[in-house]
C-alpha cells in the first residue's frame, strides 16, 4: 500500500489489525475481546536458508533441496504440493522421506503414498491445531453463517481471523489447504480403498485444523470442507478491511483524528457531564422497572411485597417516593 510508505512499518501493521479486529467484530459477535486485542501474531517466520549460512551443507537442507529438485522435475501439481507441506516437518521425517524417495523415482503412485503417509503422520501428532483455540469464539461465529447458508458473510469471517494468525501457521495453513485441495481431486491417486478422496483428506487433516471439544464435529466438518473449497479464497483480503486500513492510513498521515472520521464507531462521544446524566437516568429507569415489578407482581404474597418494598425503600427512598406519591408510607407498613 503506497499511501503507507511514508508512515513506520510498525505503525502500518497497527493500523492492520485493528482495522481486522474492527471489522471482525461487525461480522461476529464475541463475549470477551481479549484474545483478539492480544492475540498479535508473534510467531516465527519461515526458515530461510539464504540467512543462515550454517546450514547451507548441511544434509538436512540436501535433503530439502532433493526434494524440490524431485518435485520441480515431475511437473505434478500434486507432487509440488506435498513437498511444499514438508517445508513444516521435522528434519528426520525430511529426510527419511527424501531418501525412500530415491527408491523409486519413476513410480509416480509409490510416491505419491510415501509423500501422502508422511504428511498425514506428521499432522496426525498430537499438536496445536493450525486454527488457533484461543479464537474458539471466532470459529463458532463462522459455523453459524455456514450452518444458516450466509457464506458471503462466512468466507468474509474467515479472510479476517486468518489475518490474526502469525506468519508461519497462516503459510502452514495455506499449503496444508493447497495439498488437500489437490489430493481431492477425484480423478487423482485414490488415497483410500473406501472412501472419496475429498473426505478422506478431512478425515486424515480435520484434527490439524481446528479441534476444540466444545465445536460440535457437524460443524467442524463444515467449516473444514469450506476451507477445503474456497482456499484459494480464504487468505485473500477484503475489499472493505483494504479500504478501512486505507482511509486511516490517509489520516494519520496527514495528522487527523483517524478515530472521528474512519472505520467502525461502537459507542457514541460524550462529555463527562452527558456520560453522568446518562448513567444516572439510566439508573433511575431501571430502577423504576424494578420497583414496578415488585408492586404489581401477583405472585408474591402481601407480606413478601412489603418486606421487598421495604428493602427499596430503605436503599432508594427517592425513587420510592416518586412511584408511589402521597400514599409511600403506608405502602411498606
Amino acid at each position: 500500500m503506497k499511501i503507507g510508505s511514508s508512515l513506520p512499518q510498525k505503525v502500518v501493521n497497527e493500523v492492520w489489525h485493528e482495522q481486522t479486529i474492527l471489522r471482525l467484530l461487525q461480522l461476529v459477535e464475541l463475549p470477551l475481546l481479549d484474545v483478539l486485542l492480544d492475540g498479535r501474531g508473534s510467531g516465527s517466520q519461515l526458515r530461510s536458508v539464504d540467512s543462515d549460512p550454517d546450514i547451507l551443507f548441511t544434509c538436512n537442507y540436501l535433503d530439502r533441496e532433493i526434494l524440490k529438485a524431485f518435485s520441480d522435475s515431475q511437473a505434478d501439481d500434486w507432487l509440488s504440493a506435498a513437498v511444499d507441506c514438508l517445508e513444516f516437518l521435522p528434519d528426520q521425517m525430511v529426510v527419511d522421506a527424501s531418501r525412500n524417495l530415491a527408491t523409486c523415482p519413476e513410480e509416480t503412485e509409490k510416491c505419491k503414498r510415501l509423500l501422502y503417509d508422511t504428511v498425514v503422520k506428521y499432522y496426525n501428532q498430537n499438536r496445536e491445531p493450525l486454527l488457533r483455540n484461543h479464537f474458539f469464539d471466532i470459529h463458532t461465529g463462522i459455523t453459524e453463517f455456514l450452518v444458516n447458508g450466509k457464506l458471503e458473510q462466512a468466507l468474509e469471517a474467515i479472510q479476517l481471523s486468518l489475518k490474526l494468525l502469525d506468519s508461519r501457521s497462516r503459510e502452514e495453513l495455506r499449503r496444508l489447504l493447497c495439498f488437500m485441495a489437490v489430493a481431492a481431486v477425484p480423478t487423482e491417486f485414490r488415497l483410500q480403498k473406501d472412501i472419496e478422496n475429498r473426505m478422506a483428506v478431512k478425515r486424515a487433516f480435520t484434527k490439524a485444523i481446528v479441534c476444540h471439544k466444545s465445536l460440535a464435529k457437524g460443524k467442524v466438518d463444515l467449516l473444514v470442507l469450506f476451507l477445503l473449497d474456497n482456499q484459494k479464497d480464504v487468505f485473500k483480503i477484503p475489499g472493505v478491511l483494504h479500504k478501512l486500513v486505507s482511509d486511516k492510513l490517509a489520516y494519520i498521515l496527514h495528522g487527523r483524528d483517524p478515530d472521528l472520521d474512519t472505520g467502525y464507531t461502537f459507542c457514541q462521544r460524550l462529555s463527562s457531564q452527558e456520560c453522568s446524566s446518562t448513567v444516572q437516568k439510566t439508573t433511575k429507569d431501571e430502577l423504576w422497572t424494578l420497583l414496578r415489578t415488585i408492586h404489581e407482581n401477583p405472585k408474591l404474597s402481601t407480606k413478601e411485597k412489603k418486606r421487598l418494598l421495604g428493602q427499596f425503600y430503605k436503599s432508594h427512598p427517592d425513587v420510592f417516593i416518586q412511584y408511589f406519591g402521597d400514599c409511600a408510607s403506608t405502602v411498606y407498613t
